[in-house]
């Protein structure tokens, strides 16, 4: 399909040389079409509709046998290499094969300052022979692997504040695919306070054979190549502003997980599996439950510190039982399957002791209302430690569900000590969902999709902790302050059968909003009604909730949404009113609904971080 696909682009018109643009009007013609309620996956809709576009029907996934596929009891995290060959440069290394970007910011300063960088490689390869599920065929899918083969899936890395990290990311995927996806990538590590250059922008995508239209150019290779080296600083935001060489620590991020972002085809390269976590720690969340340092939190640790990533998707009728989506259609594929680190209905064999299990919506569409339950299917009680990846400033203790919307993180606490050995406890969905434009209502008892087993007892005493203050805010301007701060209204809303901010479609070229480094803003995100949910997000920094209003009116902000956050579900007739500062970096960033469904026909902006010496200045391309 790539080059079919390709060959309509540039049939659509021949004045058309911006790939950018080439790329964006074929999904445009395209994106409304329904031919048939079942499409094989390597085929694309022929029909073109402009006003409506009603939610494909698709056949039920292949039944499959609950508790049939175990997860490992330890996580496997990605190891460190020693060296890189050939070694890093701060400007690309394009007479290596190195994908096109500007040169790594601020990277003599920051290393110089830290240390030398901490050495990572992740090669994103396709693996045609992965078990879903045994009731179904082996699966073709795309994954981030690590210089050691026994890292698990998703493959996870562990890093520190202070300890930069430079990550090399191949792309090894057949340049001569055909099905849905794309083998461009274009990796986002969420929501890394990261220089824009290695933040993933959606049009930094690189192959050997293409180069997405923002990269830098420069070179034999006009921007292609085989690999990017990705400069993660592990700093927190506040750097210049405190002098301190860390930055604030208030601003500290501790699940944080990378996907593709290429763009148009994020939804469809996140489905066949790219995805991965990036831990980072500090001396406050260490990473060790027997940290003897005063600062620590001592919150249960690796091998008791569990991430979960969970996806929808959706498989062809048997004997093809394949994993099936039509990116042609703005309105994608909702999953009818739940996949927790690649696997339906898993299993995860327990110790009886505390856990910390980091829980990721990793999309593309589906939402989540998470409940802990029994085999009487009894809520049992957790504690609720973090959200988007950010410690609250209080746990929440003898919480009941967690609801996720897509990219949205919540770790909670659960001590698997206060039950019997032989236990067997579930994950409940208990969230509704139709269609991939906005979850139903949540109804119990919900579907199990995933179980616990309690099955034996820690070889060594549990002596981790959940203390009632985890990590304090950073200091807010005063109402006087706020007040003076410019305002920027985004709204988010469907119109000829696409997804639009402020009524345009993206344009990753151009910048709709230019930002001053190291100013504040406040940014309102609305939803002009039409019946459809939007998890919003905006690269690089967190924000922080001041109002939500619904039909105008304004309503309590719950108290796991009163922190940090990176993905703000925006619901049919609401309003959310949002602080933001931009800090020691520039360049281009993006914000989009990450629905990716959405965010792909075309449900995103770009905007620039600029200093003094741009004003004069055309944004980079």
């Amino acid at each position: 399909m790539r080059t079919r696909k390709r060959n309509t682009e540039e049939a659509l018109s021949s004045k058309q040389n911006n790939s950018d643009t080439t790329r964006r009007t074929f999904l445009k013609l395209s994106a409304a079409a329904l031919a048939v309620p079942w499409l094989p996956a390597s085929k694309p809709s022929q029909a073109v509709e402009w006003v409506t576009t009603p939610q494909p029907i698709f056949p039920p996934s292949p039944k499959t046998r609950p508790w049939m596929e175990e997860l490992p009891q330890v996580i496997v995290p990605v190891a460190h290499t020693d060296a890189l060959v050939p070694p890093p440069t701060i400007e690309p290394n394009v007479s290596a094969g190195e994908a096109g970007r500007d040169a790594h910011q601020r990277y003599e300063e920051l290393t110089g300052a830290l240390g030398a960088p901490e050495l990572y490689e992740l090669r994103v390869v396709q693996n045609a022979e992965w078990v879903t599920h045994p009731d179904l065929p082996k699966q073709k899918v795309w994954a981030y692997r690590g210089s050691n083969p026994d890292a698990t899936v998703p493959a996870t890395i562990f890093a520190e504040y202070g300890a930069p990290v430079i990550c090399r990311i191949y792309n090894d995927l057949p340049p001569d695919h055909v099905g849905f996806g794309t083998p461009e990538i274009s990796t986002h590590l969420h929501n890394a306070h990261t220089p824009s250059e290695s933040d993933g922008f959606p049009g930094d995508y690189y192959s050997i054979n293409e180069a997405g239209p923002t990269l830098n150019r420069s070179g034999p290779e006009q921007g292609r190549g085989t690999f990017k080296d990705h400069f993660y600083p592990n700093i927190y935001a506040g750097y210049d502003e405190l002098q301190n060489g860390i930055g604030d620590y208030r601003e500290a991020l501790g699940t944080l997980f990378y996907h593709d972002h290429t763009l148009d085809y994020t939804a469809p390269n996140v489905y066949r599996g790219l995805i991965g976590f990036y831990l980072l720690f500090d001396h406050i969340d260490s990473g060790d439950e027997r940290d003897p340092r005063p600062s620590a939190l001592r919150l249960p640790s690796h091998p008791y510190d569990y991430p979960l990533a969970f996806g929808d998707r959706r498989f062809t009728p048997l004997p093809d039982g394949q994993l099936f989506y039509d990116q042609l259609h703005a309105e994608g594929v909702l999953g009818d399957k739940v996949v927790i680190n690649g696997k339906i209905e898993p299993v995860l064999r327990v110790a009886a002791r505390k856990y910390r299990l980091r829980l990721l919506n990793s999309g593309p569409s589906r939402f989540y209302d998470l409940y802990l339950v029994n085999s009487r299917n009894a809520v049992q009680r957790f504690t609720y430690i973090a959200n988007d990846g950010n410690l609250l400033p209080e746990a929440l203790f003898n919480f009941t569900h967690v609801r996720l919307g897509v990219a949205e993180r919540a770790d909670i606490i659960v001590d698997f000590s206060k039950y019997p050995i032989g236990t067997e406890l579930y994950l409940t969905n208990r969230l509704r969902q139709e269609s991939t434009r906005k979850p139903k209502d949540s109804k119990a008892p919900g579907t199990r999709v995933m179980k616990f087993i309690v099955d034996r007892h820690p070889p060594e005493q549990d002596l981790s902790q959940v203390p009632r203050y985890l990590r304090p805010l950073p200091d807010m301007p005063s109402p006087e302050e706020l007040e003076s701060l410019p305002v920027r209204r985004w709204e988010f809303d469907r119109r000829n059968g696409l997804w639009q901010v402020n009524r345009q479609l993206v344009d990753v070229n151009r910048p709709r909003a230019r930002v001053r480094q190291g100013s504040a803003e406040i940014w309102e995100f609305a939803s002009t009604g039409g019946g459809w949910s939007h998890p919003i997000h905006s690269h690089f920094e967190e924000g922080i909730m001041l109002k939500k209003l619904v039909d105008g009116v304004e309503v309590p902000i719950p108290l796991h949404e009163r922190g940090r956050k990176d993905s703000f579900v925006l619901d049919q007739t609401m309003t959310m009113v949002v602080f933001f500062r931009f800090r020691d970096f520039k360049g281009k960033y993006v914000m989009h609904c990450h629905n990716v469904i959405h965010e792909d026909h075309a449900m995103m902006i770009r905007w620039d971080l600029e200093g003094d010496e741009d004003d004069n200045e055309e944004p980079s391309a």
